[in-house]
């Protein structure tokens, strides 16, 4: 896969975007966010480490120029936790988390988690796909509500730990930073850019059908697949398999957007170079159109009750 620098001009201008004036250019910051989180630089994210500190750095400084606002319960964006691993080391990890307010105080979170593997038997482990991948399309979807005020809250949650047991989104849902039964839907991204076949799955309907009329998006060459979200699959059923778990083990519904694995996956190759740049692209611009599908729909917020979002 050649890097994004290189991808014909067609290619970019092709992969439609919500409401947008400048596609290459929108394609262009999608594929710079890759690159760098995933770069060397960033010695594979792994939580703990100044990789993960770089990545929390980049993803603030992103979310700064964006425009989004810091949760009043919160300290410049962060929220901090404690937790141990499988053989009892205690770790620290950071949540990174943002909003753009409504015209409801209802909530839809949007996230991905941010951390990876690091730094393996001297080989980095860059995490292009998983999931800097996820991180990119969140901060895409950020970037075009704070152009275009949303009816539903929005809070972007960039957690750290997901390769520790989804610690993040666990803290997360444990200490919420607002009140939690203003938050109605959890929509997880987690390897949004890798697969050769042009399919992107969505799990969460089967809980949930009702959110199943609003999976519709205009690209006709990104294939949309339900699944992965039946108890009877086992291994297969990814509900609690990355982010969303947090959320749904709270009765909260979810959607999440991902691939199946690939030859990458958890792999030294997961590199910025292997993505499959026009699926990614593709990809992003769906979700964020099935986001507004979802934000403009009143009966999503039939339950809202009166309250304020902070605490």
């Amino acid at each position: 896969m050649k890097l994004y620098l290189l991808f014909p001009l067609a290619v970019l201008l092709s992969c439609r975007t919500v409401k947008s004036s400048n596609n290459a250019e929108n394609a262009d910051i999608l594929f710079k966010d890759v690159e760098t989180l995933s770069s060397d630089a960033y010695q594979g994210r792994k939580t703990g480490t100044q990789g993960a500190e770089l990545s929390r750095k980049y993803i603030k400084s992103r979310i700064k120029t964006i425009g989004l606002e810091s949760l009043p319960s919160l300290k410049d964006y962060e929220q901090k936790f404690d937790f141990k691993d499988t053989t009892g080391k205690s770790f620290s990890g950071t949540n990174v988390i943002a909003y753009i307010p409504g015209k409801t105080s209802e909530c839809m979170v949007i996230s991905a988690h941010y951390d990876h593997l690091g730094v393996i038997n001297n080989e980095i482990y860059n995490g292009a796909d998983d999931n800097a991948s996820g991180v990119a399309g969140v901060l895409k979807i950020a970037a075009y509500y704070a152009a275009h005020k949303p009816y539903t809250t929005m809070i972007f949650a960039f957690f750290d730990a997901g390769e520790m047991d989804w610690k993040g989104s666990s803290a997360f849902v444990s200490n919420p930073p607002v009140n939690l039964d203003l938050i109605k839907l959890n929509v997880n991204l987690d390897m949004i850019s890798h697969n050769d076949n042009g399919m992107l799955y969505v799990a969460g309907t089967h809980k949930n059908p009702q959110l199943s009329k609003y999976i519709d998006h205009s690209n006709p060459d990104l294939k949309i697949l339900f699944g992965h979200d039946n108890p009877k699959q086992g291994v297969d059923d990814w509900t609690y398999q990355s982010d969303q778990g947090a959320f749904a083990a709270k009765n909260i519904p979810y959607l999440y957007f991902g691939v199946e694995d690939h030859k990458d996956y958890h792999k030294a190759t997961d590199k910025f170079q292997n993505i499959n740049a026009g699926f990614f692209v593709n990809a992003a611009n769906a979700i964020l159109e099935i986001v507004e599908n979802l934000d403009h729909q009143k009966d999503i917020q039939k339950t809202f009750r009166q309250k304020q979002i902070m605490r």
